[in-house]
């Protein structure tokens, strides 16, 4: 039958990758930047770039521990603004814009736990792709 293995879930796990993702922080100082936020149905993963375009850092709901369904969950959202928001504002950052993209729920709790952060938010962009037409309908079925 084989040895039966016992597992400890206390939950230390997710607090180690969360000092994980904050370990690696990079060493210039930056004032302000632009916050990309994609929320999907599945994932929500936040960068935060420099004014001109350059990612500084970056982190998804699925490199901080979540499965599956719990990586689109607006808690999971929050958790990854939290990593994030601790990286920036120890590299010196004050102002933001966030240009936020997708349709999924955490869109409004990763705003959110930035304002709740303090940072000044200067301007809130929807870059979410609309479709205009659709695509090309099927060809009528002849009997």
């Amino acid at each position: 039958m084989g040895k039966k293995r016992s597992v400890n879930k206390v939950g230390s796990s997710d607090k180690g990758k969360h000092s994980r993702s904050l370990s690696k922080l990079p060493k210039r100082k930056i004032q302000k930047g632009i916050m990309f936020v994609e929320a999907t149905h599945n994932n929500t993963k936040i960068s935060f770039t420099e004014t001109n375009g350059n990612i500084v850092m970056w982190a998804t709901s699925g490199s901080l521990g979540f499965n599956s369904n719990r990586k689109r969950t607006p808690y999971a959202a929050s958790q990854v603004s939290e990593v994030i928001a601790e990286k920036a504002q120890s590299i010196g950052v004050k102002e933001l814009e966030f240009v936020v993209k997708g349709v999924g729920q955490g869109r409004e709790a990763a705003l959110r736990s930035f304002v709740n952060r303090g940072f000044e938010i200067s301007c809130i962009k929807d870059k979410t792709p609309v479709p205009h037409n659709g695509a090309r309908r099927k060809k009528p079925r002849r009997v």
